[in-house]
């Protein structure tokens, strides 16, 4: 398979899904493919995939663009997995007008759409796609209010749809990285194969 990984590390989970993802190709029996930090825009054109981590939505969108990586992954050809904070900046709208939103993928999305930290909570819901429930950590999590076009989504819990697929692109409102669970990066690698 050989694909190219490259996880945004301007702040949050960078190195849970570094991990998550080397988990994964070494599960799909992939020896030759490369998980990679990534601290620089012209990093990011020559990767297959790209993970944006949770975080703080209105500071990774701000050092996006101090660190000029708005206009390449505007343009990134490869797959986008976003979670959390990376939910929000894929989106078309956001309800805070201090993120300044990537509008890759035909969402309306609400930051902090459960509560602040202290509302942070883990459920077991269904994921379309996947044979049995996944066990999802929910942490300041956003949700999509509307979707439009082709997202499809996967998933939808208590405030609105938690995780959604629009063609290579895959964003979830949980923390994959956080669990021993890798079906929904495996999924999204597969993905990357089928498009």
């Amino acid at each position: 398979m050989g694909v190219r990984i490259g996880v945004l590390s301007l702040q949050g989970d960078v190195s849970e899904h570094i991990s998550a993802f080397r988990r994964t190709l070494a599960s799909m029996g992939d020896g030759t493919g490369r998980v990679v930090a990534v601290r620089h825009a012209e990093e990011i054109p020559p990767l297959d995939a790209l993970a944006i981590p949770g975080g703080e939505s209105t500071t990774i969108s701000r050092l996006i663009d101090k660190n000029a990586m708005r206009s390449p992954i505007e343009n990134f050809d490869g797959g986008i997995f976003a979670t959390c904070a990376g939910m929000v900046l894929l989106a078309r709208t956001v309800d805070d007008v201090r993120v300044r939103p990537l509008g890759l993928m035909d969402m309306e999305v609400a930051r902090n759409a459960f509560g602040r930290q202290r509302e942070s909570f883990e459920a077991i819901i269904p994921v379309k796609g996947l044979k049995d429930p996944y066990h999802a950590v929910f942490i300041r999590a956003p949700v999509a209010t509307a979707t439009g076009g082709a997202a499809e989504p996967l998933a939808a819990f208590d405030a609105g749809i938690v995780a959604i697929r629009e063609g290579r692109h895959m964003a979830l409102s949980f923390h994959p990285e956080l669990t021993p669970d890798i079906r929904l990066h495996r999924m999204f690698l597969e993905n990357l194969g089928e498009l």
